[in-house]
């Protein structure tokens, strides 16, 4: 593996058919060129990813929109001009440039602009969409910073852009805007309020939404078995946890609980720090040999609904641990 700031490298070996993890202002994607079909194949392969789930296509800041997607809504026109660059996501019907092996067969393609100046030229130097999702092993933390990348993938991945750690810490928010109505499929680094004041407001995703990256029940998840309760219920899920016990929490947040008999991780008290320190916390606890991490949900507002998302994720059903 090849790791540097070498964006010549980069692109060259993203027309070569190869894979390039990048920084975002999310978290680090694991990139291909969107358009070819064995490409992408090597992001699954390298993820261990089953091929039916989707990638998003991450395009510059010039790109344009018609040339990846069709039958496309003024609203996700607005959107687009007033999210992007960010970390938002946009489904939208599939245009022809997309590689079905990229939408895992699908109709639909998630789309998106990144903010990181790192990502925008390796797009512009690349020209194409690059087909990527985090650049880890599928279902596990997804990786923040250029050593999370090389811990996880090693020589799966051929060159690792290092663009220093990830300013937002969690992934996109993705909207459906293939259909009639603006449907919310996955809260992320872009506020459900802010989308609203654009869109209106989102519905929830039903039994006809298209598929969606991030979206399975168990994801986002470290070696640790995490229990994700309401911070009052904290000290009762303690009590009844075995093994080497952590707590996950807002800093403020201990000062209601003087006497916990685990060890204590404190995270920011702003959800934006929050979901920046996020999966870095949770890849330490992992690191110090935890067993059990009781993570203590945020209010579900702005980010804190995105910190929410990801950690019940994390707590989810695992086929690696009895139920």
């Amino acid at each position: 593996m090849e790791r540097g700031i070498d964006l010549e490298r980069a692109a060259g070996l993203l027309s070569a058919g190869r894979l390039v993890a990048f920084p975002t202002e999310t978290v680090y994607g694991l990139g291909a060129d969107a358009s070819r079909a064995d490409a992408v194949a090597r992001i699954f392969a390298a993820k261990g990813r089953p091929r039916a789930h989707p990638l998003i296509v991450h395009l510059a800041p010039e790109a344009e929109l018609d040339d990846w997607a069709i039958e496309i809504p003024d609203a996700a026109r607005r959107l687009a001009a007033a999210a992007w660059p960010g970390p938002l996501t946009i489904i939208l019907r599939r245009g022809p440039r997309v590689s079905l092996a990229t939408t895992g067969g699908n109709d639909t393609v998630g789309l998106r602009v990144p903010a990181h100046p790192l990502a925008q030229a390796l797009l512009r130097a690349f020209g194409g969409g690059i087909a990527a999702p985090s650049a880890n092993r599928f279902g596990a933390v997804s990786p923040t910073t250029a050593d999370h990348v090389v811990a996880d993938l090693g020589d799966a991945v051929d060159y690792v852009l290092d663009g220093g750690p990830c300013e937002v810490g969690v992934e996109s928010t993705i909207v459906d805007l293939s259909r009639a109505h603006p449907v919310l499929l996955r809260p992320g680094g872009m506020p459900r309020e802010a989308i609203e004041a654009i869109t209106g407001p989102l519905a929830a995703a039903d039994a006809a939404a298209p598929a969606a990256p991030g979206t399975l029940a168990s994801h986002y998840a470290p070696r640790a078995q995490v229990i994700a309760v309401a911070p009052e219920e904290v000290p009762a899920a303690v009590a009844g946890a075995h093994g080497r016990i952590a707590v996950l929490a807002p800093a403020q947040a201990f000062l209601a609980w003087p006497a916990l008999a685990a060890e204590a991780y404190r995270l920011p008290d702003d959800a934006a720090g929050m979901a920046r320190a996020l999966y870095a916390a949770l890849r330490d606890l992992d690191d110090a040999g935890v067993d059990v991490v009781i993570a203590a949900l945020p209010p579900a507002a702005g980010l804190g609904e995105a910190v929410g998302d990801r950690l019940l994720r994390a707590a989810g059903p695992r086929k690696d641990r009895p139920q």
